[in-house]
């Protein structure tokens, strides 16, 4: 039996401003109609004996990685919630032990939620030679092999051919990013792959070797997973515990370490989409090398990526540059400058902007918010709640709300009174009074709410009732 372990912790910073820390970009559709994290799961169809995946996420993206599997009939053998992120080591012991519970003698096939794989077929048969060598008890990497002198990879250097074949070699060495002479020369030599950070193995054989060269981790990670709890559909490591689990990756905890280590070459369209120009390399682009979404019109303008989410971007006389447009904030950045995006966003987290973390429509288990406009005192939003659902019984302290149904049915609780609000209707929400928002019927509620107070912060919410489980804030 083969259990996917799909890594969603990363907050893929280079993608600004698209991606954020509250929606970073696995779960955005980027490549696809379906999101990346979708992608990853959806290309194991067609695997012979595949398991229910496991998904390590951060507990703040939870409610969005459920209703992304949801969407795709996918329901996770586990959702384990890290309240930090540790690195992928301590998130693979834990989905080992996990995996463990439901097979002793299981295969974990290690993914990142946020690859690009264009060549399905050539996957699917690297992960069938992963496989066998995994049931020899031996540790596979897959390594990409490179068309480029690539610079923002690490490389895995391959020794002796296990098969006859040449489809299974072990590993030499593991090497970080080199500079561009470096990877050039490696290229010359051959027997260098691009290390794709995907890897195969028995659940045992990961915690054996884990245990012999860093049993701090695993004790710690088996401690969290042991003392946390489960919460709806999601397993809650310990908070106390996993912060002092110490963090590294998988390659630094134990590939460099053990000498059962192999690496499977192969040549699938792969793309880690690190940055803007990655996103770029792999779209469809135009007779002059642009590559569009969205409202755009370009003139004179080459090789350049151009994304537009809510308004007409036009570009003139432009070439090798990102130009990406949101409804609260707008990157321009030459190509050769994509990957010191990420310095952006440090700036920005250390303005306190908010840009940096919260895109500007934010996801809830009940459907989304997006702000239309705000001032001093006032704010107003764009409310849609998916049928069936229900916002949580909630007061606030310093603010009062105005509804207008434009769309839908809403059932309305204000203090002791519960009533129906249909398209053209509104209410008033006192300050200070119980509320809650439901939406009974069978289509998509949408609402203008507006807001008035002299504090509209999202922490300004005392929850006394709450379907989802999310405590007061």
């Amino acid at each position: 039996m083969i259990i996917p372990v799909i890594l969603s912790g990363g907050s893929g910073t280079r993608l600004w401003p698209l991606s954020r820390a509250l929606r970073p970009k696995q779960l955005l559709s980027l490549v696809s109609e379906s999101t990346m994290i979708q992608d990853t799961v959806s290309r194991l169809s067609g695997l012979g004996d595949l398991a229910a995946p496991i998904i390590v996420c951060n507990e703040e993206h939870r409610f969005m990685i459920a209703e992304q599997m949801r969407e795709i009939n996918i329901d996770p053998a586990a959702i384990i919630l890290e309240p930090f992120g540790r690195n992928t080591a301590p998130a693979v012991a834990i989905s080992a032990l996990k995996a463990s519970e439901i097979n002793e003698d299981v295969v974990l096939l290690v993914l990142p939620a946020d690859h690009v794989i264009q060549n399905i077929q050539a996957f699917h048969d690297a992960i069938g030679t992963g496989y066998q060598a995994a049931m020899n008890n031996k540790l596979v990497t897959f390594g990409i092999i490179p068309d480029a002198p690539e610079t923002g990879y690490g490389y895995i250097k391959a020794g002796d051919a296990l098969d006859n074949n040449g489809n299974i070699q072990q590993v030499e060495q593991f090497v970080e990013k080199p500079d561009r002479q470096t990877a050039e020369s490696y290229l010359e030599q051959g027997g260098y792959y691009w290390n794709s950070g995907m890897f195969m193995f028995k659940a045992s054989e990961y915690l054996k070797e884990l245990e012999q060269f860093n049993n701090e981790m695993l004790t710690a990670s088996k401690d969290a997973l042991e003392q946390g709890a489960s919460d709806l559909d999601f397993i809650r490591l310990n908070k106390d515990i996993f912060e002092k689990c110490p963090g590294d990756s998988i390659d630094y905890a134990v590939m460099e370490k053990t000498t059962h280590a192999v690496v499977v070459p192969v040549d699938m369209g792969w793309n880690d989409i690190g940055s803007w120009t990655a996103l770029w390399e792999v779209g469809d682009s135009d007779d002059r090398g642009n590559v569009t979404h969205g409202d755009v019109c370009v003139i004179d303008t080459n090789n350049s990526y151009i994304h537009s989410e809510n308004r007409l971007v036009s570009v003139v006389g432009v070439k090798d540059h990102v130009i990406v447009e949101t409804p609260d904030a707008v990157l321009v950045a030459h190509k050769d400058a994509a990957q010191n995006v990420k310095d952006i966003v440090e700036n920005l987290k250390a303005t306190h902007r908010e840009e940096a973390l919260v895109p500007h429509k934010v996801y809830r288990p009940w459907g989304t918010y997006e702000c239309i406009d705000c001032e001093d005192r006032f704010q107003t939003k764009r409310i849609m709640v998916k049928p069936g659902a229900r916002l949580s019984l909630q007061l606030h302290h310093h603010r009062s709300e105005h509804w207008i149904i434009v769309k839908g049915t809403a059932k309305v609780t204000c203090g002791d009174k519960e009533f129906i609000l249909s398209e053209n209707e509104s209410t008033y929400i006192p300050l200070g009074e119980k509320h809650r928002l439901e939406n009974t019927g069978k289509i998509p509620l949408e609402l203008i709410e507006v807001q008035t107070g002299s504090y509209l912060g999202e922490d300004d919410i005392v929850r006394f009732d709450d379907v989802y489980g999310r405590k007061d804030s």
